[in-house]
């Protein structure tokens, strides 16, 4: 599922789901500028095959980790709440099925899972089975039930459950507990993104849904059941923010406490875990949105881990001389990337002003100025679905963006707009005058003025709309003229449907187009890999022709960390993916 950030998608904050190719596990990272052997760090210490379990590790002492930007709810699947930051926090709180190592490889969570396999072709069948013991921390059983609420809250076939993405879970007819520890899922046609589903966050604990709603068993509940509003209700509103009777933990780690306005979030160890029990026995979670600050309170003591999705030079400079003082600097490629999207609602409706808009964005001297500083080889994005590298990937948007002021003039001209006394274009009466609309984040800042520049050359008015509640109250809404924020995926591409359709739950800009509808129909429903690709190449396509969306470069994160044996920072799961097999440094 794609997930915003403040990188995002509200992304990467507001999160969403976006997605890669399942054709493998992405290639291996290497740090860029790093101090230290991070692309090593990148697998799990007892990692074998396509298999992940915690190693068995000593203890340590509590350690602090600073992201940037808020923990806001324990429910992440809901498209108000969805955020790559609730994510970074709930990847050991929450188990999944399957997990992704720093190399975004899928592997089977061989802590809680028996087995993932699909056990007929005719019709598609997939078996999730469970491995017996696994528990949540109040003691209930993590079993069946608990797949079968993903799937009801996640099937897009009952209302009110205000889901981020049902892609894929629609899929499924016939959902069965043939016993407490195996789930098993008859699709109505080949779904090759199957291990994608139930992914980090979207099990909660149906245990407690049925003991706040009077439900006997959650399994005899269908999307046509009469009280199906009353799961609806709970599951979207029930688990906001945090309770800790409500919100057991099902990783090795659960909730212990979580400060609303400081956004502070205390982990402590999950005493019903069924793997490995060491690492560290407390984890402080520390919002620190402007990521200077955040090396600094690494180079002072305060925090162990400072773990951003926002690349900034000057605080990457910062933790690279640290070097002797035991601090291990990296960074690596990401499955994020950072975007402008425009409101198909408001002024943007005029194609004119879209692509005049887009020639005036220079994509080029953003990621000189303030990405190479941190990724010295960066590039401008070329697309909107698929990231350099991959099979799929071209140039769709060089003849789109970047022009200059003159051809941003003469776009305008020719769709009917005039220049006004005061200098801005005009139109039936409607000045050329935006806000691009970001959270609080000097580099997104940054990117405005250099846009805000280039744009008032060609008469068009840019307000920077800084907001620290934008990613987490306003994007979800379609609040804005241009979203400035990231969508971070993973290695899954289904998703991305959610995001751009015009159906999709997390589609906040009103696009509507038939042709980007039709390609991701086909895509999803493709029972090959090269069948598949073919058809997100067409919805890239699609999306770069409406001039709906654009690419600004993919993102690095970076990371340092003191105290600590090996920290690896994973491209959707954050810092914490493998917290549980922390040691301290020697």
């Amino acid at each position: 599922m794609r997930r915003s950030k403040a990188i995002s998608a509200m992304a990467v904050t507001a999160v969403s789901a976006l997605v890669l190719t399942a054709c493998g596990g992405g290639e291996e990272n290497s740090g860029g500028g790093s101090t230290g052997d991070v692309s090593g760090m990148a697998e799990g210490k007892a990692q074998e095959g396509d298999v992940f379990t915690l190693a068995d590790v000593p203890e340590m002492d509590p350690v602090t980790v600073a992201i940037d930007d808020q923990f806001t709810a324990y429910n992440n699947d809901t498209a108000d709440a969805n955020s790559s930051y609730n994510n970074y926090v709930l990847t050991s709180v929450l188990a999944a099925p399957t997990l992704l190592d720093g190399n975004n490889k899928v592997l089977t969570n061989g802590d809680v899972m028996e087995s993932i396999e699909v056990t007929s072709e005719d019709p598609f069948t997939v078996e999730w089975k469970i491995k017996d013991g696994a528990k949540w921390s109040d003691g209930e059983a993590w079993d069946c039930s608990d797949f079968y609420l993903a799937w009801l809250a996640h099937s897009g076939k009952a209302d009110g459950f205000n889901v981020a993405s049902s892609t894929g879970y629609e899929l499924i007819d016939q959902p069965e507990c043939q016993d407490a520890q195996t789930f098993t899922a008859e699709f109505s046609q080949p779904y090759i993104d199957y291990k994608g589903l139930f992914s980090s966050g979207a099990i909660l604990p149906a245990h407690i849904l049925e003991q706040e709603t009077g439900i006997d068993d959650i399994t005899s509940i269908t999307p046509d059941s009469s009280n199906v509003s009353d799961v609806a209700e709970f599951w979207a509103g029930g688990w906001k923010g945090f309770d800790a009777e409500l919100m057991p933990g099902s990783g090795p780690y659960k909730i212990k406490s979580f400060n609303r306005n400081s956004g502070r979030v205390v982990l402590d160890k999950n005493p019903e875990w069924v793997g490995a029990k060491g690492g560290p026995t407390e984890v402080t979670v520390r919002t620190i949105p402007n990521t200077q600050a955040m090396a600094t309170a690494l180079e002072n003591g305060e925090i162990n881990v400072a773990a951003s999705t926002q690349p900034d030079s000057t605080a990457a400079t910062t933790m690279q001389n640290l070097e002797s003082q035991g601090v291990t600097y990296g960074s690596a490629p990401q499955l994020t990337y950072e975007h402008l999207d425009l409101n198909f609602d408001r002024l943007f409706a005029d194609e004119a002003a879209r692509k005049a808009f887009f020639a005036v964005v220079p994509r080029q001297e953003i990621v000189d100025k303030l990405l190479k500083g941190v990724q010295p080889d960066a590039e401008v994005l070329q697309s909107i679905v698929f990231f350099q590298g991959e099979d799929g990937y071209e140039d769709r948007y060089s003849d789109k963006a970047g022009q200059g002021a003159e051809q941003a003039e003469q776009i305008l001209q020719d769709g009917g707009w005039e220049k006004g006394d005061d200098g801005i274009y005009a139109k039936n009466g409607e000045r050329f005058s935006i806000e691009i609309s970001h959270n609080e984040n000097d580099r997104r800042k940054q990117t405005v003025e250099i846009i805000q520049s280039a744009a008032s050359k060609a008469g068009i008015e840019v307000v920077d709309d800084q907001d620290a509640n934008f990613l987490a109250g306003r994007v979800d809404k379609g609040d804005y003229d241009v979203a400035l924020f990231g969508w971070s995926s993973e290695p899954f591409k289904t998703t991305q449907k959610g995001l751009y359709s015009s159906d999709g739950g997390q589609n906040w800009q009103g696009l509507e187009s038939d042709e980007v509808d039709k390609a991701y129909d086909a895509a999803v429903d493709s029972t090959t890999e090269d069948e598949a690709r073919e058809h997100y190449v067409e919805a890239d396509e699609a999306l770069a022709n409406e001039h709906a969306t654009l690419p600004l470069f993919a993102t690095p994160s970076m990371w340092g960390f003191r105290g600590i044996d090996r920290v690896y920072m994973q491209s959707y799961n954050g810092a914490l993916w493998n917290v549980g097999e922390w040691e301290a440094a020697e």
